[in-house]
């Protein structure tokens, strides 16, 4: 008896003590260092207008105001939905992902030209040959907060008509915003588009 009580007090020591370190030293000690080193991230990397949160720098958001810089293609549109969707029940909650369509299915192409003609018809002084890649690809996630220089290039001349800013403006806050690869090497350069649409609205008199 006296050694099972012994084993007993071992386990129930052992238990509290890994309890103590794992389940309030070790978060406690990362949640120190994360508000110290990295505050922003560890936040959330909140985005800001007017003193208001508008978003996360982490997740796309599905922007459609002709004014505004528009993302790529999600399968989950970001998670926007609209009253007649929650009537009919076809928003069953926050989400991620993507289709997985196989080139050969025919609802992949049935997308990409649905898209292609919407982006024909909100960007009229461009052709079908100058929509990059990436406006007419969905993100794995679906919830990409970013896309290519090319891709917020392509849509200059729609936000110019519809904002009165200049081209030159525009580009200007586009080579702002951009962001370099991995160590330069990795992957491309690409812009943020909720950051990028925030200093596009501080650059407007009046925006609602």
């Amino acid at each position: 008896m006296k050694k099972i009580w012994k084993n007993i007090r071992t386990a129930l020591v052992v238990s509290c003590a890994m309890f103590l370190l794992c389940g309030f030293a070790y978060p406690m000690a990362l949640t120190a260092v994360s508000q110290l080193v990295f505050p922003k991230q560890a936040n959330g990397s909140v985005v800001e207008y007017d003193g208001k949160a508008v978003g996360s720098a982490l997740v796309g958001q599905d922007f459609s105001d002709e004014r505004l810089f528009h993302c790529r293609p999600s399968a989950y549109k970001y998670n926007t939905y609209t009253q007649e969707d929650l009537e009919k029940q076809t928003y069953s909650g926050p989400a991620s992902g993507s289709n997985n369509y196989a080139p050969s299915n025919p609802q992949l192409q049935k997308r990409i030209e649905k898209d292609v003609k919407q982006l024909l018809k909100d960007n009229p002084t461009m052709k079908k040959e100058d929509i990059p890649d990436d406006m007419i690809t969905a993100s794995g996630s679906g919830l990409d907060p970013h896309i290519s220089v090319e891709a917020a290039k392509f849509q200059i001349d729609r936000i110019a008509k519809h904002t009165g800013l200049s081209k030159q403006e525009l580009e200007k806050l586009i080579d702002k915003h951009t962001e370099q690869p991995l160590l330069s090497v990795f992957g491309e350069q690409y812009v943020n588009v909720l950051e990028l649409n925030v200093s596009l609205i501080e650059q407007l008199p009046s925006f609602s």
